[in-house]
């Protein structure tokens, strides 16, 4: 069955290029970035695999642990490895999950037959520290991720776990954000939202980001 947002995401203990991994303890209080790749020594994920190394001090000031999978073993890993970094110019450094018998891509549900029924699709989850799906995407073979993007949502769903907003079209860390429709009275208001805020209609309200 797939992943619903706001679903429990199972456990697991699988090999990686660290060692045995059991999930769950890895993760601990962190946030997850959990991204999947179809095969080792594939073009496009070489380049994702390195982008995400260099984005490692993005995500650890954000208290997120990312993590990849790809289907081949831990020793076909460890040689792409030295080619992610001879050919992308940094060192890999989070774990890579072996999945050769396809069980995390199962209890993930990232095999579409309709898109190749043996190999896994590009697949990427945002998993929250309850251990709840909060994100999910899935990109063709063709197209490279886009990790900045998954830094945005991942700052949009910090803030708006703490504050009661949501943050609107191409938001950015910083920018003006929505109140959300269940608050009404204006006492509250004025207590939530000491910077004031803009009466675009009735439903939107805009107002500083808060905890800047």
């Amino acid at each position: 069955m797939a992943l619903r947002l706001g679903d429990v995401v199972p456990d697991f203990t699988q090999d990686s290029t660290e060692g045995p991994l059991n999930f769950y303890e890895w993760a601990g209080d962190s946030w997850i970035v959990l991204f999947s790749h179809p095969k080792d020594f594939t073009p496009v994920c070489t380049t994702e695999l390195g982008a995400v190394a260099r984005l490692k001090p993005e995500f650890d000031q954000r208290n997120v642990k990312v993590i990849a999978l790809s289907v081949d073993d831990s020793d076909s890993h460890r040689g792409w490895v030295g080619d992610i970094e001879e050919t992308q110019g940094c060192a890999v450094n989070y774990p890579i999950l072996a999945d050769p018998d396809r069980k995390v891509a199962d209890l993930y549900d990232m095999i579409h037959p309709n898109a190749n029924n043996t190999l896994t699709v590009r697949s990427v989850f945002i998993i929250d520290p309850a251990k709840k799906l909060r994100l999910t995407l899935t990109y063709p073979a063709s197209t490279g991720r886009n990790f900045p993007e998954l830094l945005r949502v991942i700052d949009s769903l910090q803030l708006t776990d703490n504050y009661s907003v949501a943050t609107p079209v191409n938001w950015q860390d910083g920018d003006d954000c929505v109140i959300v429709p269940a608050l009404q009275d204006p006492e509250v208001l004025k207590e939530k939202f000491p910077k004031g805020y803009t009466v675009v209609k009735p439903y939107l309200r805009m107002t500083p980001q808060p905890n800047r």
